[in-house]
């Protein structure tokens, strides 16, 4: 059975820090134990011709389903002001699948 991927739009500070925690659940709400999956994700370009960056991926909590996303804030420095990134399991079968998918909007942070 295919996964639908979920949708996540969020904005990003420019310059600044990017963190996301994820869990992982299936369709009875229960948690998706990680052990021995692997997670990515990356942002680019609407044509997907342009890899802007990717992501740290922590695993919080591989049992729960629990990972935490992350930009630095070079990292945020260069992305253009619309870029979209999608979340990419691997389970241990060699299974992959697109579980989050979004759009970035990244905002012009002033304070220096």
């Amino acid at each position: 059975m295919s996964i639908h991927p979920g949708r996540y739009d969020d904005t990003i500070q420019r310059r600044a820090v990017y963190d996301l925690t994820l869990q992982f659940k299936d369709v009875d709400n229960n948690s998706i134990n990680l052990t021995g999956w692997t997670v990515a994700a990356q942002i680019w370009d609407k044509a997907r011709t342009v890899k802007y960056v990717d992501f740290t991926v922590t695993y919080t909590n591989r049992v729960t389903g629990l990972i935490k996303i992350s930009l630095t804030d070079a990292q945020t420095t260069t992305l253009p002001d619309t870029c979209y990134y999608d979340v990419l399991l691997t389970d241990t079968t060699g299974r992959k699948e697109y579980y989050l998918e979004g759009t970035f909007y990244v905002s012009e942070g002033y304070t220096t």
